[in-house]
């Protein structure tokens, strides 16, 4: 079991999308295909629990809503954005393969030069890794403290599945079913301030 003495969990922050979608609005865009399918109504939210997802304005970048998140959180902790030594990115969303996603949320915060940063992508695991990642850090003394942040951005997987699901009138509900995931995905943003432990807390 993994165990630190040295962390501490500051400041969390997020950032919700204005948008809000709902598993029967999605449904009643595939209407044609529960219809064809003999499918039920409520069948999405029935089965994973979602009543609704939020999305953020077309051509949101992954980057611009983790740094929602992360001017929330710098300003909630109180600090200065150029004192943190460590940013790590971890969404399954990017801005682009390479250069790192991290670094626009660098530029785009006012970080330090000298600050580290890097991606981290684990599927729904990658802020958790980031977190677990950073307190190693923290805990070995190499950096005093650091932002997590996540930025995901659904829209463009819901349309194209979307899209997709109605474009093929030869579906069956057995080929729909490698799909479902896709209708459960939503867009947000969260970040976290962590911290070596201070003297005395």
């Amino acid at each position: 079991m993994i165990s630190f003495t040295n962390v501490c969990l500051d400041t969390f922050g997020y950032a919700l999308p204005p948008r809000v979608i709902t598993s029967e609005d999605i449904e009643g865009q595939l209407s044609p295909l529960y219809q064809r399918l003999r499918l039920p109504a409520g069948r999405l939210e029935l089965m994973s629990g979602i009543r609704e997802r939020r999305l953020w304005p077309q051509g949101t970048r992954p980057s611009q809503a983790a740094v929602l998140a992360g001017e929330r959180v710098i300003g909630q902790a109180g600090i200065d954005p150029k004192s943190i030594d460590c940013l790590i990115f971890t969404s399954v969303s990017r801005d682009m393969m390479e250069p790192a996603t991290a670094s626009f949320v660098h530029e785009k915060l006012g970080l330090s030069s000298s600050c580290l940063v890097f991606d981290i992508s684990n599927a729904c695991l990658g802020f958790l890794d980031g977190m677990v990642m950073l307190a190693n850090m923290l805990e070995l003394g190499q950096i005093a403290n650091g932002l997590v942040v996540s930025g995901e951005t659904a829209e463009e997987l819901l349309d194209s599945t979307l899209a997709g699901l109605l474009a093929d009138p030869s579906l069956s509900r057995k080929d729909i079913k490698p799909v479902f995931a896709s209708l459960t995905i939503g867009s947000g943003a969260i970040g976290l301030y962590m911290r070596r432990v201070r003297e005395g807390e």
